[in-house]
């Protein structure tokens, strides 16, 4: 039991750490998994419980911002269109994730594609950040409805595992014109019904009876993963202020040749 206590904290604190950052937290899980599991079924729903722990902290840091209720006319009306606008950004990957879902699990989650996707994508994140473009989205409320929808478009291109969604919604937003700012609180608040709804279609397809132990241990994990979550998301949000993400550009081809050579090793 306390094994898998220790277990369940690493893991929520990576989880935390990765989920909104734009370094593939499957990356990262696939490196841990070699040392680091718990029975077939308790780690699916592991899985999921934590990153209900992460939707969670995104929710809390903004709620302000996203709970309508209570404003005035003009704000509540522009947080209800913010909302439809993440709504149509999250279309594609509902859309997409049912049609190729259970294809891409079965031929792409391979430790091969995801050193290729982490490399790939830490490269484009570099030459995103050498491009000398003026931004013209300076605002979250500032993205249309078609932006929205073409940045959805981007985060379909987190089903390839290793490509990190954070980092598909992140680069397909600055592309489309967005700061760094506003890409990634607008990657934020993709999270919510993005992972909510993955994470329910999973919960949908599984079905498991859990015992008092395995439930401290997704409680432990639920809570690391929260509390880590929230750190990291006030953490980004202070960084981009005045950094770009070059440096996530090199640590993801670093991660990337480190997951190539243990599979080649293993």
């Amino acid at each position: 039991m306390f094994l898998d206590i220790i277990k369940a904290i690493v893991l929520g604190l990576v989880e935390g750490i990765t989920e909104f950052l734009p370094i593939s937290s499957t990356g990262h899980l696939i490196i841990l998994n070699n040392w680091l599991s718990f029975s077939p079924d308790l780690t699916v729903m592991f899985d999921i419980v934590i990153q209900f722990g992460a939707i969670l902290a995104v929710v809390v840091v903004f709620w302000k911002r996203l709970w309508p209720f209570g404003k005035d006319q003009i704000e509540r009306l522009g947080i209800f269109n913010l909302w439809r606008k993440t709504i149509v950004g999250v279309l594609p990957a509902i859309v997409l994730g049912a049609a190729l879902g259970s294809i891409i699990e079965e031929k792409l989650f391979n430790p091969l594609v995801v050193a290729a996707a982490l490399v790939a994508g830490g490269i484009i994140l570099i030459l995103v950040e050498r491009r000398q473009v003026t931004a013209n989205i300076l605002s979250a409320k500032d993205i249309s409805y078609r932006t929205a929808f073409l940045i959805g478009l981007f985060q379909s291109l987190a089903m390839i595992p290793g490509t990190s969604r954070a980092a598909a919604t992140i680069i397909g937003a600055m592309l489309l014109g967005a700061t760094r700012v506003v890409a990634v609180e607008f990657s934020f608040f993709l999270a919510i019904p993005t992972m909510l709804a993955a994470s329910a279609y999973s919960l949908l397809k599984y079905d498991l009876v859990i015992s008092v132990n395995d439930f401290i241990i997704l409680g432990i994990g639920f809570v690391t993963a929260f509390f880590t979550a929230l750190a990291v998301i006030k953490f980004l949000l202070n960084y981009i202020q005045n950094n770009n993400f070059k440096v996530f550009g090199y640590y993801r081809i670093g991660l990337g040749i480190l997951v190539l050579l243990l599979f080649i090793i293993l």
